[in-house]
């Protein structure tokens, strides 16, 4: 996705869709993840959708759009990890879903709490099967974490960094990112609710 939004765009995009978007209090963040409409189900292996967090400090609103892949790379479609198939998150807005934690035990990253909804893929060809009728609600470790661990440097293949997780790009980027959640941490709750849209409905 080669441009971002602006919070307005993503917040009636949400209200639109029926899901929640908080606005009391600072940092009460509101985490939307964009799935690039544009390339359909092709399983690009690029980092083509985007991250954003909005929320206030004082009266001010804050706006974050991030590189990121909200799908399963190449490797993990074409070498399945569970008989199902890989795990393609259903859009949707999963409350309290994540929590921060470390992810695979290395870092601090939002970790899967809560339930939420995958569509399953298992014939491994090239792209994405979302098929209504092969889905699946549960825990599945669909945490949202980072690309690269070096500074300063930004991943431009997916390949293994995502087998269903919400995974962005730059680590400069993810280290802004989870310095916020942080924050909202201490304000609210080790509690994140993340909302997942197809850039189709953002006008």
């Amino acid at each position: 996705m080669e441009k971002c939004y602006t919070r307005n765009q993503i917040k009636k995009a949400v209200i639109d869709l029926g899901y929640n978007w908080f606005e009391s209090g600072e940092y009460n963040v509101n985490i939307v993840g964009v799935r690039n409409s544009d390339t359909g189900i092709e399983v690009t292996n690029k980092f083509d959708d985007c991250m954003t967090i909005s929320y206030k400090i004082g009266d001010e609103w804050q706006f974050h759009c991030y590189k990121c892949t909200t799908d399963p790379g190449t490797h993990w479609v074409e070498n399945i990890m569970r008989k199902e198939g890989v795990a393609v998150l259903k859009p949707g807005q999963y409350k309290s879903s994540h929590k921060l934690r470390l992810h695979q035990g290395k870092y601090l990253a939002l970790g899967q709490q809560n339930p939420v909804t995958v569509y399953r893929d298992n014939n491994r060809d090239s792209k994405y099967d979302l098929n209504e009728n092969n889905t699946q609600t549960g825990l599945f470790g669909i945490n949202i974490h980072r690309a690269t661990g070096r500074s300063g440097k930004t991943s431009s293949r997916i390949d293994k960094w995502s087998a269903g997780c919400q995974v962005i790009a730059s680590n400069d980027d993810w280290h802004e990112f989870l310095d916020i959640c942080q924050i909202a941490r201490e304000k609210w709750s080790n509690n994140f609710t993340y909302t997942l849209i197809d850039s189709k409905h953002i006008i």
